[in-house]
Order: C-alpha cells, then sequence, then structure tokens
C-alpha cells in the first residue's frame, strides 16, 4: 500500500478536501465529493483515495468498501489541469504524500476488501478505473458511460487495460475506439455492470442486500482469496496451485476458520473478527 500502518491510524485527524467518508457495520463508505469539476480526480483526489483504502486494507473491521460520488456526474475522468502540470495548492487536504507513484488502475487489487461502486449519474473516461477496480457496480438505470478520449485526440490506455480483465479484446476495443456511449442496460449486457436497478432509489437496498450477504462470511476467508486472486496473476500457470495451496494454509490457521468450525459443530451462527 502507499501509506503504513502508522499514517492511517492518524484518519480521524486528517482533513478530506475532495472525499467524505462514513463507517458503519464493518462497512466503509468513500463518497468523491468534487462536484464543481464533475469529480474529475487530481493528484490530490488520488491521494486521498489512496489513504482512505490503504486504511480499509489495514483495519479488520472494515470487511467491505462502497466508493460513491456526489452531483449530477459520478466522475468525468481526469482533471485537464492536471495533465498540463498544474497543481492544486487551494485544497487544504492534510492527507501526506504516497510512498511512490500511484497507479490508479492498479489502487483497488492491493486493497483485498469487497469494494461495491454505487453508480447513481454518468461515468466518463478515467471514470472507468474506479468501476472497473470495483468488484460489483451497482448501477441505475438511466446513467450512462461514455469514453469520449479518441475525440479529444488522446487514448484511453489506463482503461483499455482495465477494461481487458472484464471483456473480450474486441468489446473493449470497440468502445476505446469508436468513443461509445452506452446506456446501463449495455453496461450491465457487457459485464461492466453487475447490478442495475430500475432508478437511484433503489441502489443503497441492492447494495444493503450484498453487505448483508458479505457480512454472513468470514471477513478473512475474503481478504485472503481476494488476496489470491490478485496476485495469481503474476504466478506462472504451473506455480499456482502451489501457490493456493499455502493460501490455504494460511486461511485455516485464522480466527475466523476456527470459529466457523466450531459454530458448524455447535449448529450457530458464527461469529467473525476478521482475524
Amino acid at each position: 500500500m502507499f501509506y503504513s500502518t502508522e499514517q492511517i491510524s492518524q484518519i480521524d485527524r486528517q482533513k478530506f478536501a475532495y472525499l467524505l467518508l462514513k463507517e458503519d457495520q464493518h462497512a466503509l463508505y468513500i463518497y468523491i465529493n468534487r462536484p464543481e469539476t464533475k469529480n474529475a480526480f487530481n493528484e490530490i483526489l488520488i491521494n486521498e483515495l489512496a489513504y482512505a483504502l490503504s486504511y480499509a486494507h489495514y483495519n479488520n473491521n472494515v470487511w467491505a468498501i462502497v466508493l460513491g460520488a456526489m452531483g449530477d456526474v459520478w466522475c468525468a475522468g481526469a482533471d485537464m489541469r492536471t495533465f498540463q502540470g498544474q497543481k492544486d495548492t487551494t485544497s487544504q487536504s492534510t492527507i501526506p504524500p504516497p510512498s511512490g507513484e500511484i497507479i490508479i488502475g492498479d489502487l483497488f487489487t492491493m486493497v483485498h476488501k469487497p469494494c461495491i461502486a454505487r453508480v447513481h449519474a454518468p461515468v466518463f473516461a478515467g471514470g472507468f478505473l474506479f468501476i472497473c477496480g470495483c468488484h460489483f457496480v451497482v448501477a441505475s438505470g438511466n446513467v450512462f458511460f461514455s469514453l469520449p478520449e479518441v475525440k479529444r485526440g488522446i487514448f484511453p490506455f489506463q482503461v483499455m487495460a482495465s477494461l481487458l480483465e472484464i471483456l473480450p479484446s474486441r468489446n473493449a476495443l470497440d468502445l476505446c475506439l469508436l468513443g461509445k456511449t452506452i446506456d446501463a442496460k449495455e453496461a450491465h449486457r457487457l459485464g461492466i455492470v453487475t447490478h442495475l436497478v430500475s432508478q437511484e432509489s433503489n441502489l443503497d437496498d441492492t447494495i444493503n442486500i450484498l453487505l448483508n450477504k458479505l457480512r454472513e462470511h468470514s471477513p478473512s476467508a475474503v481478504r485472503l482469496g481476494l488476496k489470491a486472486f490478485d496476485e495469481m496473476r503474476g504466478i506462472k500457470k504451473e506455480d499456482q496451485h502451489k501457490f493456493l495451496f499455502k493460501m490455504l494454509m494460511e486461511v485455516v490457521k485464522t480466527e475466523d476458520a476456527r470459529e466457523g468450525i466450531t459454530a458448524f459443530k455447535e449448529k450457530r451462527a458464527p461469529v467473525w473478527k476478521g482475524k
């Protein structure tokens, strides 16, 4: 992660300029809050997001993450002023600099906690990096998704890589090369959206159903399962089963595994601790 356990322990003392955070019932809710720029992200916003995700990663009491946004655009992509080298000097954010360069497309793969995107409004350009990084995308039926970069003389390089984790290559290239805009129904058919609801008022109901399902399961098993899923991509095929056996032995040693087995024998619901 880009922040240490010591740094994230100071989260209650930090001032976030562009994020709203709330922790409730083992879920960390993160809302992008830069509506005056259509939630376009700059260096400060990305640092704040990396800090919040680092907090979720290290905190055993956080079992899942919900990523939402304020305003009438979910995310417009990168702030063009950032491309032009302009620094944000007025935000008053107190989040310290990260330990290294943050690559947005890789940011969510380090968290090892289930991430749910709450999409109530249109997503443009680099905003795809956020929704592609989440494991679940719950979207309202009236939203749309657009990759207009080629119309501006730019190409969505990182978005292309993220889409290729979800879509067949021709579907991903179709979106990138033609600068397409698709509605929520088409995004759901393609697999970009995992849960489609009829209207914005139904978003939270669907997200709560997902969160309640996740709360029924061992957070340690889920965390280590996601760690294995993410790290397996960099392991040779012939070495994957050896690696996964090692991960299984790690899960077996957790308090949650002992609790799960004991609860099964005693015919009761387990009490998870995330350890």
